[in-house]
């Protein structure tokens, strides 16, 4: 079978389908990513050896090398995870995600629409191109209600805008030029191998360190938490069953406010740990000023891609943290290798 290329699988949500499309798929897969901060190669460890893994190194904006990829391997799908996407980090340094997500998905498409397009009709037919967004390109809801494929979009920060604008950009090239382009807009993923910027890993390393567990305002906003397992399960029949043109809303059903989220984490690591003269987790818990443009709340309706796919999620919230911390506990030399780059778990995204 022909290749799929796959940009910025050595991320995190993108690590996690290369793993399982090498242990699941029987098709070979090119890695295109530029390792930046962000990007790991431990977390391809697994599938270093593997024949059907090719992995290089490079940008998604270098057309010269994207075209010689594209002729050199003739894919038969696309599935682009590469963005910059820490949302403190765009409040602090938009200038880049404009430049990846913006700038780089335009130079992408028109590389694989100069490839399609080249393309014998059969092959033309079955390719696609997939690419993968967020919920945070809806805005913010109130306290009812879910975001569906029809919500519109009401980005409120320079990351969410800058994937917004990369959501139009293949929209576009669907209509305009007819390249068969898939848009799955996930919730808020967590797991193993996550950067800790994020609010997760961020605070199983703090609680692990013993040091303080920053929480935004009040705590009260609320997210739809999706294990990044389930989510690339859904990534995969979406590019198998999905039709040409559409979106896909994919959410795990797990809506819980950063402060539950905070709580329920210091529990587990706490009961993990099982060290008896330890300090509760808990206490050390501490509520720190507001990000400018913060969203309150998002929840996602995955009702199509159940009802057109029939993919649920396998995890909840519960198994899915569970997992989580236990991964973060017994890969301590991961996080050593994180800690001895430039990110030092410091705030970000206070600019304004």
């Amino acid at each position: 079978m022909q290749p799929i290329l796959v940009t910025g699988g050595a991320g995190f949500i993108g690590g996690e389908f290369v793993r399982q499309w090498i242990a699941a798929e029987r098709s070979a897969l090119v890695n295109l990513d530029k390792l930046t901060y962000a990007g790991n190669l431990d977390s391809l460890a697994d599938v270093a050896g593997n024949p059907r893994h090719l992995f290089v190194e490079g940008d998604i904006g270098d057309a010269t090398l994207t075209r010689a990829l594209l002729a050199k391997h003739r894919p038969r799908a696309v599935v682009h995870f590469a963005a910059e996407s820490h949302v403190d980090r765009s409040i602090d340094s938009p200038a880049a995600f404009v430049e990846t997500n913006v700038v780089g998905t335009f130079q992408l498409l028109e590389e694989v629409r100069r490839h399609w397009k080249g393309l014998p009709e059969e092959e033309r037919t079955a390719f696609r191109f997939l690419h993968v967004s967020t919920d945070e390109v809806y805005g913010s809801l109130g306290p009812t209600g879910s975001f569906h494929e029809t919500t519109p979009y009401a980005p409120n920060s320079p990351y969410s805008a800058s994937k917004a604008a990369s959501d139009h950009f293949v929209r576009a090239y669907h209509h305009t030029y007819g390249l068969p382009t898939l848009v799955t807009n996930c919730s808020n993923n967590y797991g193993p191998y996550q950067f800790p910027e994020k609010l997760i890993p961020l605070m199983i390393v703090n609680c692990l360190e013993r040091r303080p567990l920053p929480v935004y305002g009040d705590g009260g906003q609320i997210r739809d938490w999706l294990y990044v397992a389930d989510h690339c399960r859904a990534i995969r029949q979406v590019l198998e069953r999905g039709r040409c043109g559409e979106v896909y809303n994919i959410g795990g059903g797990g809506e819980c406010t950063n402060l539950e989220v905070v709580h329920t984490i210091c529990r587990t690591v706490d009961r993990l740990c099982s060290d008896p003269g330890r300090e509760p987790s808990e206490s050390l818990i501490r509520h720190v000023s507001d990000r400018p443009g913060h969203d309150r709340r998002y929840a996602i309706d995955s009702g199509k891609i159940q009802a057109e796919i029939g993919w649920r999620p396998a995890e909840t919230f519960a198994s899915g943290i569970e997992q989580t911390v236990a991964w973060y506990l017994a890969n301590t030399p991961w996080l050593e290798r994180i800690a001895s780059g430039g990110y030092r778990s410091q705030r970000l995204g206070l600019s304004g």
